[in-house]
């Protein structure tokens, strides 16, 4: 931190706050009439991570030049290099950083098991060939949504108990199982 004894004394603390803002990264500018405007981002660990695989796979390093000189309609890159699909962070298939953003997006405190459905739109900020296979999944070895999974089954029909014949063949009770799907000659019931 730079000296603060050309600074009046009842400034001084003020000076220090400044400098303590200024060495977190925000950005500090001087406005017209006297004042100052604190400026600060944030940004994603997963972002920068992306951002340095995608310069680590070669084949995005090729796309990334297809793109350049405009070859690629559906990618593109802004002035921060990192190539996107359709304004989405594309995710290289380089290491676990994938199963790292599934991981962070299903086990968010915030989101908390949101299942596959869910959990695809929680992630629009990231996009891979196969990403809604890969969440599906993430999602079916997940324990805690495999006991917690809604069941979307009809409940059976009504049961009738049955009598106990005195004779053989004296009653005949059948099951009908109907709207199976049809089989080569149309047949879908048993």
């Amino acid at each position: 931190m730079g000296s603060v004894a050309y600074v009046e004394e009842e400034k001084r603390e003020l000076a220090k706050d400044v400098h303590r803002i200024a060495r977190l990264g925000a950005r500090l500018m001087n406005i017209s009439y006297g004042g100052v405007t604190v400026q600060n981002g944030a940004e994603s660990s997963l972002v920068v991570d992306v951002k340095e695989m995608q310069d680590s796979d070669p084949i995005l390093l090729e796309l990334k030049g297809a793109v350049h000189n405009q070859r690629v309609e559906v990618f593109s890159q802004r002035g921060d290099g990192v190539l996107r699909y359709q304004d989405k962070l594309y995710v290289p298939d380089v290491g676990e950083l994938r199963q790292h953003i599934l991981a962070e997006a299903h086990n968010s405190k915030y989101s908390n098991h949101p299942g596959a459905t869910n959990m695809y739109h929680l992630l629009v900020v990231y996009w891979w060939n196969g990403m809604k296979r890969d969440i599906a999944d993430f999602v079916a070895k997940c324990p805690n949504c495999q006991q917690v999974k809604v069941q979307h089954h009809k409940p059976g029909g009504m049961t009738q108990e049955i009598d106990i014949p005195t004779w053989k063949w004296e009653v005949i009770n059948v099951d009908f199982i109907t709207r199976l799907p049809c089989t080569r000659r149309q047949h879908d019931s048993i």
